[in-house]
């Protein structure tokens, strides 16, 4: 399971050949959740609401950088590291 980024206690990641719709999944403390690519909505898991606005806010920065990884896990390629979401201050 490739790490693709961490952020704020965050860590994302996506596996080679996962199921469909494209999502990736997000772990926090002792949440875990797969996220929708597309709408940003769970599909399996619990996730807290503060930490899941902040993974949205990412999803929607990186949603190109998101579906490029998506077609390389499902050609079992490396997966490609995507920036980090930062506090604002």
């Amino acid at each position: 399971m490739p790490v693709i980024c961490r952020f704020l206690g965050i860590i994302i990641t996506m596996y080679w050949n996962d199921h469909s719709p494209p999502h990736f999944h997000a772990r926090y403390n002792n949440f875990s959740a797969l996220i929708d690519i597309k709408t940003g909505k769970v599909i399996k898991g619990k996730f807290p609401s503060k930490q899941l606005k902040k993974v949205d806010k990412w999803r929607k920065i990186n949603m190109s950088e998101l579906k490029e990884n998506w077609k390389r896990a499902r050609k079992n390629q490396t997966l490609l590291p995507i920036e980090a979401l930062y506090e604002e201050k």
